[in-house]
């Protein structure tokens, strides 16, 4: 397919539009336009930029393969590879038809991520096989790309297009959260609500969040709500008992429990309400009747043990889940060890997660080995747990088996060094499309810097952010990271290595490394031990982009001792 032949799409042609199989359409852009040669025949296509030479190989050059270079293709030629993957991503096909047509922005998205993907296998293979003119290496590069865009248009739409304005006018999301936050009594209540009493509404989500309601306003929103059965998907009740005695409010969510029976929900938020078991069980009828939730939230319930068992007896399937959120609870490894058993039932989530939540190391471990079963994870947060070092090579060995992840937070789990170089070791083998990665607070030395190092690079094609602070790096180790991100980072976007320890030579080479990359926005080394004149010198590297520099108000430049031997050191390494 030449590029002046691709037909432009837009979703709504779809009637109209000509149609094409995907892989065969794979198949065709790989022998058109990706590689850049000796011999070949150009086609000049102006993007109002620059001038993209355009590779078609014709008969003459497939034979004499053998003296053509074919690898590896030019920053350049990639770009175009990812331009026309994302082309044939939103092209209408048989696949489309069954599983969904993937948005512009989805399919630059995995377009981005499969080019990434395939250009490091190929690579790989390049590097261990290498047959002179990477004929190999290209084919492999071909055939992968091809496997993986029929599996992102199997995987279909991954973003909800949420329709704001229905036909009649009427807004789907009733959201009474707004302003401040306040008691609701009977009057209110009906005056608020009407809204949802009017015949034709379209509400398919009610927001009742931050207005707390008493038993007079509950029994004036029960009836409501019941009138909305068929209708409603999305409820969010957090934050909806504020301020109300204990059985109050028990009974308050028995109301809404008993008036919500049988809806068929795929969103689910009761945050913030400190429920407890007792508040868990309140909410019984409505969590007992749930077979299709897609999205669940109980952040800062106190779930406690006990309250934890009561969610997974209650709810009776999580096999369509998708979104798991439990924080600021008081799970402990007991807590977590139940949870333990509701992701082995969940097989699609996608983003878990259990931060804030006390578990320890015989938690986390639980929490570990359960998350085998979610390989379509995609967003991981365990931030501000005990896990230790033991739960952390656990860990490790799930992470190996969750390709799909995009987003990883491990913060203050004490990790210290062993635990956090085998899970970025996992990384580097397995999350090929990982974008950001926290690894904050957990007692990571200089002595682990090269195997950072080393994952930072192996990532290289898809990280934008990279989250390390409060550990204890110091120059040593911060110079040998800043050494890698010296290298090309198309998407790196934040570096953050507050409360390092670093000093004037460190901070130095770090600033150096990133200040040129382009999209970059903001470098955090605040909290850190610069000496003034090291402020002054990083100040002078972003003398051009002074909004890319984080603010430096924490910096203590008298916060460690300074020798000449030290500083001597630290500028030797810095030149070397």
């Amino acid at each position: 397919m030449d590029e002046d032949e691709v037909p432009e799409m837009n979703r709504d042609d779809d009637v109209d539009a000509p149609k094409m199989d995907v892989d065969d359409a794979a198949t065709e852009m790989h022998d058109d336009d990706v590689f850049e040669t000796d011999t070949r025949s150009e086609t000049k296509v102006d993007d109002g930029n620059r001038q993209l030479q355009i590779f078609h190989m014709d008969s003459t050059a497939q034979n004499r393969l053998h003296s053509i270079k074919l690898w590896p293709p030019s920053q350049g030629r990639r770009q175009i590879f990812v331009e026309r993957i994302t082309i044939i991503l939103t092209i209408p096909s048989i696949l489309s038809r069954m599983y969904g047509l993937l948005s512009k922005e989805e399919a630059q998205e995995d377009a981005k991520r499969i080019e990434a993907a395939t250009f490091e296998t190929a690579n790989q293979h390049f590097e261990k096989e290498s047959d002179g003119d990477g004929g190999s290496a290209f084919q492999l590069y071909a055939k992968q790309s091809s496997t993986l865009m029929i599996e992102a248009v199997k995987r279909g739409p991954r973003v909800k297009q949420e329709i704001t304005i229905a036909p009649e006018n009427k807004k789907v999301v009733f959201d009474i959260s707004k302003g401040k936050r306040a008691f609701i009594d009977a009057d209110e209540a009906k005056d608020l609500l009407k809204p949802l009493q009017e015949p034709g509404n379209k509400y398919t989500k009610i927001c009742f969040s931050n207005r707390s309601f008493g038993l007079d306003a509950a029994r004036i929103a029960a009836p409501v709500l019941v009138s909305l059965k068929g209708q409603l998907t999305e409820v969010d009740l957090s934050d909806f008992v504020a301020g109300r005695p204990e059985d109050e409010a028990l009974e308050v969510m028995k109301m809404f429990s008993a008036a919500l029976e049988g809806f068929d929900l795929r969103y689910l938020d009761i945050s913030d309400n400190a429920l407890g078991e007792r508040g868990v069980r309140a909410f019984s009828e409505l969590l007992s009747s749930q077979s299709n939730l897609e999205e669940l939230y109980l952040k800062n319930d106190g779930i406690s043990e006990e309250a934890a068992k009561a969610v997974v007896e209650l709810i009776p399937s999580t096999q369509k889940l998708k979104i798991l959120h439990f924080h600021n609870n008081m799970t402990d490894d007991e807590g977590a060890i139940v949870i333990s058993e509701l992701l082995k039932k969940s097989p699609i989530l996608e983003d878990f997660r259990c931060s804030s939540t006390w578990v320890g190391s015989e938690g986390g471990i639980a929490l570990s080995e359960a998350l085998a079963t979610c390989t379509g994870l995609m967003k991981l947060d365990l931030r501000d747990n005990m896990f230790g070092v033991k739960a952390g090579i656990a860990l490790s060995k799930t992470v190996s088996l969750l390709t799909n992840l995009t987003e990883i937070y491990l913060g203050y789990l004490k990790l210290e060094n062993e635990g956090s170089l085998a899970l970025v070791n996992a990384l580097k083998d397995s999350a090929k499309f990982l974008e950001v990665v926290e690894l904050a607070g957990n007692y990571i030395t200089a002595e682990a810097a090269s195997g950072l190092a080393e994952f930072i690079v192996a990532r290289k094609e898809s990280l934008v952010k990279i989250l390390l602070s409060r550990n204890e790096l110091k120059d040593e180790g911060v110079i040998t990271i800043a050494k890698a991100l010296e290298e090309d980072f198309p998407r790196l976007t934040e570096v953050d290595l507050s409360f390092n320890m670093i000093r004037r030579a460190g901070a130095k080479v770090l600033a150096q490394a990133v200040v040129g990359k382009p999209g970059f926005k903001v470098l955090n080394i605040n909290g850190n031990y610069i000496s003034d004149e090291g402020v002054e010198d990083v100040k002078e590297i972003f003398k051009n982009s002074p909004d890319m520099l984080g603010l430096l108000d924490d910096n203590d430049p008298e916060g460690e001792e300074y020798d000449d031997e030290d500083e001597d050191a630290d500028e030797d390494k810095q030149e070397e």
